[in-house]
């Protein structure tokens, strides 16, 4: 199966629902390379990047769901060779 390499950016707000993160990122582990979360305490905030190598479905998919979670916010950027 075809894979793309993607960078997922993930704004934290309320922290309440940062379990639900945490199980989606561990649902997608086996697509994961490498993840990073910053706390930005002047602003309330946490940002987490994950850089990922998944078929682009389960990318969607994640991208998807974690931007549901109430108080997150998720965007996708992708490298552009398939």
């Amino acid at each position: 199966m075809e894979t793309r390499v993607a960078l997922i950016g993930i704004i934290v707000e309320n922290t309440d629902y940062i379990e639900s993160v945490n199980y989606l990122l561990h649902k997608y582990s086996k697509y994961i390379i490498g993840r990073m979360g910053i706390p930005y305490k002047e602003k309330e905030i946490h940002v987490i990047s994950v850089v990922i190598d998944a078929p682009q479905d389960a990318i969607n998919a994640l991208t998807g769901k974690l931007g549901r979670i109430a108080g997150i916010s998720a965007k996708t950027v992708y490298h552009n060779v398939k």
